[in-house]
């Protein structure tokens, strides 16, 4: 009997731990907690293993700095004249990421920054810790931002 509980409670231990591994995928909070992304696995596999839109804004402002709804919030600052009146919710903001040989590591990509209507090259690393490491950048990896991203509750 005894071994028999032993055994059960070893099993019980051990189930939420191969459960579920991490996963990048899900969602996030930005770094500047102004919007929220959806990360998931691209509809179009030449897109990337990885993409990610824009699901939620926080206190969004319009071209003259006051605040929006999330709902009419546009991407006024786009470099790109004729994307300025799309609207943020829903946008592409990450796209174009290859998978690495670790499953936690995707490269490659790119990530579209909508305080400046730019897009740069990025990595993803999902760290230990649960938090996303996204590192922007032109040229090199070593010439970039990083921003530390959050699961959104």
């Amino acid at each position: 009997m005894r071994r028999l509980f032993l055994a059960a409670v070893f099993a019980a231990a051990a189930t939420p731990a191969s459960a579920q591994a991490p996963s990048a995928m899900g969602m996030w909070l930005t770094a500047s907690g102004k919007a929220q992304v959806r990360i998931e696995a691209c509809a179009d596999p030449a897109s990337g293993a990885l993409c990610g839109f824009i699901a939620g804004l926080i206190n969004p402002t319009g071209p003259d700095g006051v605040v929006v709804a999330p709902e009419v919030a546009n991407d006024f600052r786009n470099q790109n004249p004729a994307l300025r009146s799309r609207k943020v919710l829903g946008m592409p903001l990450i796209w174009g990421f290859k998978k690495t040989s670790d499953p936690n590591v995707f490269e490659g990509g790119q990530i579209y920054n909508g305080e400046n209507g730019k897009i740069y090259s990025a990595n993803i690393t999902l760290q230990p810790d649960g938090t996303l490491r996204l590192r922007g950048y032109v040229g090199s990896p070593m010439f970039g931002e990083t921003q530390i991203w959050t699961r959104a509750k």
